[in-house]
């Protein structure tokens, strides 16, 4: 037997015993066993120049490394996906069209909770790197705020696949002046709205909230006697600051939306929420999972907002990755969160010492 196939025997034993023991209770020997044999595959490599791995040894190496890793196994965030369950109390109107720019549709999806009264509102923007549509995977969360209180409306903007930037800006903010143009339709106090949105969304959710004032940011969308100010804004897992964010490289996602940043450059300032910052920008909550990156400008853009004068906080949820509010258990701790946030803020409730 060659050294390569004979490495390849005793490399692929670890993961069979991982299988029949049935996991968790061989864990720590598998761990033990993998950090071996992946340093005798490095050494195999690295003792002989020019030598290539074989592709099934590639692929093995790569899980004697991930079996060797402290969060493999019981270490590791443990989710659950949730799909959309309507609460009886809840009215779900589909594809209402709020805005029509040029050959484009723009849908709502609006949950009305059934009581009687005037209620806050909510604009949910869904995330998906300006270039994919994850509304139904925010349906969860959509349920659980109105289910507290709230008309909740997700916003189908366009994608970066159909217009650049500051399309779906101006989808949103068209989105906002149907609500408000809408009001009594869909029992909506129009005094009282706040955004919201995740990753991409937050993104937009940021730039909503500190753009309210900006005419030059509204576009055109119909309803244009009524306003884009919000009374508050929570931003999950989305970075506040693009240009910092695109300073070394200028990745696929913001080229695709942006521009490169080379040539756009004012653009990407232009997009940043933190370029925004105000007196009278709206009181901001930021969600962040701690098992997610590193949202560049949030904590910069936190401290324009104090310096300001405006309510801002951030919660960390433990051990959650990206995106952590379409999962359990992080699901039902992000709805608690935004909903206490617009429960001071928009329905005026006394904040909690």
């Amino acid at each position: 037997m060659t050294p390569c196939a004979d490495m390849l025997c005793r490399a692929t034993a670890p993961v069979a015993f991982f299988n029949r023991a049935g996991g968790a209770s061989a864990l720590q020997n598998t761990r033990k066993e993998a950090r071996t044999h992946a340093k005798k595959i490095r050494h195999l490599k690295d003792s002989a120049p020019g030598f290539m791995l074989p592709s099934i040894m590639k692929r093995i190496l790569l899980s004697l490394l991930l079996l060797a890793s402290p969060v493999f196994g019981q270490d590791a965030p443990k989710w659950k996906k949730v799909l959309p369950n309507l609460p009886d109390s809840i009215t779900l109107h589909e594809k209402v069209e709020c805005s029509h720019p040029g050959d484009f549709s723009i849908p709502l999806d609006i949950y009305v909770p059934k009581g009687e009264g005037a209620y806050p509102a909510i604009l949910l923007i869904h995330g998906g790197g300006w270039k994919q549509r994850q509304i139904d995977a925010d349906k969860p969360l959509a349920e659980r705020l109105a289910s507290r209180g709230y008309v909740v409306a997700q916003v189908a903007y366009r994608l970066s696949t159909e217009a650049k930037y500051p399309a779906a800006l101006h989808d949103c903010k068209a989105a906002l002046r149907f609500l408000r143009a809408h009001a009594n339709d869909y029992k909506i106090d129009p005094l009282s709205i706040g955004v919201a949105g995740g990753s991409a969304g937050g993104h937009l959710s940021g730039l909503i909230g500190m753009t309210g004032g900006a005419a030059n940011m509204e576009g055109e969308g119909g309803n244009a006697g009524q306003f884009t100010s919000v009374k508050a804004c929570v931003v999950m897992a989305a970075t506040m600051d693009i240009v910092e964010a695109n300073k070394t490289s200028n990745s696929e996602g913001y080229v695709s939306f942006f521009g490169p940043i080379a040539e756009n450059r004012e653009i990407y300032v232009e997009a940043s929420p933190i370029t925004y910052v105000n007196k009278a920008s709206p009181p901001t909550l930021f969600i962040e999972g701690e098992k997610d990156t590193l949202k560049v400008g949030r904590a910069e853009m936190q401290q324009k907002l104090r310096a300001s004068g405006v309510p801002t906080e951030i919660v960390t949820l433990k051990n959650a990755p990206h995106p952590y509010w379409m999962s359990q258990p992080w699901l039902d701790e992000t709805a608690e969160e935004i909903a206490v946030w617009f429960d001071i803020y928009l329905k005026g409730f006394p904040k909690k010492s």
